[in-house]
C-alpha cells in the first residue's frame, strides 16, 4: 500500500500538487498543497494554442521542485497530469519528453472528459450526500462539467471556456462585450441533460467568490469546502465581482493572487448557473486532483464503502487508541430510549454518533481541555462528507462537554439546531461517556419508565454513579442503576 501519494496538476495558469497520506486502507489525510504559476497558456490562444518557451521553462522548473518535495515527503506515487493547456498545445510533446527525460515523470495529457469525471469522483465522494448534482469545474483554459445522479457519475463534458483565455481574447483587449456572447455559444454545445438545481463549484475561481461571499457575511467558519448558499441571493454580488475594475476587486474580499483572472471565472459562472438552472451552490474544495487520488485508491468502483467516512476513519487512525464503539452504543441507545423525553426523533443520531466517535480525538495533546480541543480537531479536520451545519453540531455536542452551554455554541449558532438540542445531545454523549469511564465495557440495557432512565447491569459501576450524580439534567427525570 502506498502510504503517500503525490498528485500533480499542470493547468492553463498555475501547477498544483497535493500530496495525501493513507492511514489506512480508505483514510486519508492531505498533508501538504504547493502552487506554482506557470502560465502556461500565455499567449497560447492566439498562437494556435502554442506553449511559449518561456512558459515550457517555468514549467520544466515547477516540476523539477515539486519533484523534490515529493521524495522530501517520501511519496511512493506520484501523478503528473496535464489539462487543457497541454492537450490543445501541438508542441506538447516537447514537455512531456522533456519531463520524461530529465526528471523520470510520465506527465499524462488528461482528456476533458476525463478531467470533468475525476472532479465528479471527488464531489461524489467528498461532499455531503446529495441525490443529485452537477458539478463546474472552471480552469485557466476550459470548464468541465459532470452530471451525478443516483450517486453515480451519469455523463461527462468539457467547454472551451476558461478563464485565461477569456482574458486573453477579450478581457485585455477591453472588448468584454464580445465575451458574453463567446460565453453563451460555448455553451450550446452543453448535452440537453445537464440540468440540476444543486450546482457543485469546483476550482481557484469558485472557491474564491464562496470565500468572498463568506466574507462578507461574517460567516462563522472559515471552512470552504461545503459552504452552500443559493444563488439568488449572491447573484447581484457576483455580477458586481465580473463587472469591477482590476482596482476595485480588494473592496469585495478577494485576494490579490486572484485579480487577474476572477472576473472572467465570475461571468462564466453566472452564464453556466443560468444554463443549468443552478439555484444552489455547494462549494468543494476537493477537485480534479482529489479525483485523481480517489480513483486510484477506489479501484474499480470509484467509491467509498458503504457508510465510511474518510475523514472520521483518518481521525480515529491517526489520533485514537480504540473506536469507541462502547461508547457510541451507550449514545445511541440513551438517544432511542429518552426519545419521550427530547423529542427528536431520529434527528441528529448521526451527529451524536461521529461525536461519540471522536469525544476525545485531541487525548495525544493532553487531558486538560480535552473536549474543547477535540471539538477543535472536528472543525479543522472533519473535512468531508459533511455538511457546515453538521459539522458545527458534531463540534458544540463534544465542546459542550454535558454542561448547559459552550462558547462553540455561541461561536456557531446560526448554524446550529436550538440550544435545547445541543444540550439534549451533549449532555447522552456525556452520560454515556461516564458509563465506560472505567473502561469495562459493560452490556448494558436502557428502559424509560415511571419518568426515570433504568440502567440495567450498571450495579458495579461505582465511579460513574458517583460521576453521573453530578450532572445537570436537561429535563427533570431520574436515574436507576439496577
Amino acid at each position: 500500500m502506498a502510504k503517500r501519494t503525490a498528485v500533480i496538476d499542470l493547468g492553463s495558469n498555475s501547477m498544483r500538487m497535493v500530496i495525501f497520506d493513507k492511514s489506512s486502507r480508505y483514510a486519508f489525510s492531505v498533508v501538504g498543497e504547493f502552487k506554482m504559476k506557470v502560465r502556461l497558456g500565455e499567449g497560447a490562444y492566439e498562437n494556435g494554442g502554442a506553449i511559449g518557451e518561456r512558459s515550457m521553462q517555468k514549467a520544466f522548473e515547477a516540476f523539477s521542485e515539486f519533484k523534490n518535495i515529493a521524495k522530501a515527503y517520501k511519496c511512493a506515487k506520484i501523478f503528473a497530469m496535464g489539462t487543457s493547456a497541454l492537450r490543445d498545445a501541438p508542441n506538447a510533446s516537447e514537455l512531456i519528453s522533456l519531463v520524461r527525460r530529465e526528471l523520470g515523470l510520465n506527465l499524462k495529457v488528461v482528456s476533458g472528459k476525463d478531467e470533468a469525471v475525476y472532479g465528479g469522483v471527488a464531489a461524489l465522494n467528498l461532499l455531503e450526500p446529495l441525490e443529485e448534482f452537477v458539478t463546474l469545474d472552471i480552469g485557466g483554459g476550459s470548464a468541465e462539467l459532470a452530471l451525478v445522479s443516483g450517486g453515480k457519475i451519469i455523463d461527462a463534458a468539457s467547454l472551451n471556456l476558461g478563464t485565461v483565455r477569456l482574458k486573453e481574447l477579450f478581457f485585455d483587449k477591453k472588448n468584454l462585450s464580445a465575451a458574453q456572447p463567446f460565453i453563451k455559444d460555448a455553451l450550446k454545445s452543453l448535452p440537453k441533460n445537464f440540468k440540476s438545481k444543486n450546482l457543485v463549484a469546483i476550482g481557484g475561481s469558485l472557491r474564491a467568490i464562496s470565500s468572498a461571499i463568506m466574507s462578507a457575511q461574517n460567516y462563522p467558519l472559515k471552512t470552504v469546502h461545503n459552504f452552500a448558499y443559493k444563488l439568488q441571493n449572491h447573484k447581484n454580488f457576483i455580477e458586481s465581482i465580473s463587472q469591477a475594475s482590476v482596482l476595485e476587486l480588494g473592496k469585495f474580499g478577494i485576494k490579490k493572487d486572484r485579480f487577474d483572472t476572477i472576473r472572467e471565472g465570475a461571468l462564466i459562472f453566472l452564464s453556466a448557473a443560468e444554463a443549468l438552472g443552478a439555484q444552489n451552490i455547494y462549494t468543494s474544495g476537493a477537485g480534479f486532483r482529489e479525483g485523481v487520488f480517489l480513483s486510484d485508491i477506489l479501484r474499480p468502483t470509484r467509491k467509498f464503502p458503504p457508510n465510511f467516512n474518510p475523514s472520521v476513519r483518518s481521525l480515529q487512525d491517526r489520533f485514537l487508541l480504540g473506536e469507541n464503539k462502547t461508547i457510541v452504543k451507550y449514545a445511541k441507545d440513551i438517544f432511542a430510549t429518552l426519545e419521550p423525553l427530547h423529542e427528536l426523533g431520529g434527528r441528529y443520531e448521526s451527529e451524536l454518533a461521529v461525536a461519540a466517535k471522536l469525544h476525545d480525538v485531541a487525548q495525544c495533546l493532553g487531558f486538560y481541555g480535552e473536549h474543547a480541543s477535540s471539538a477543535f480537531f472536528v472543525l479543522n479536520a472533519l473535512n468531508y462528507g459533511f455538511s457546515h451545519a453538521q459539522k458545527c453540531l458534531i463540534a458544540a455536542i463534544i465542546a459542550q462537554n454535558g454542561k448547559k452551554s459552550s462558547s462553540e455554541f455561541e461561536r456557531f449558532k446560526d448554524l446550529l439546531p436550538s440550544e435545547s438540542v445541543v444540550r439534549w445531545l451533549s449532555f447522552i454523549l456525556a452520560l454515556a461517556k461516564n458509563l465506560d469511564i472505567n473502561c469495562a465495557h459493560k452490556k448494558l440495557e436502557f428502559e424509560f419508565i415511571n419518568h426515570t432512565l433504568q440502567i440495567y447491569g450498571a450495579k458495579e459501576l461505582f465511579m460513574a454513579k458517583e460521576n453521573i450524580k453530578k450532572m445537570t439534567k436537561p429535563d427533570t427525570f431520574a436515574i436507576c442503576f439496577a
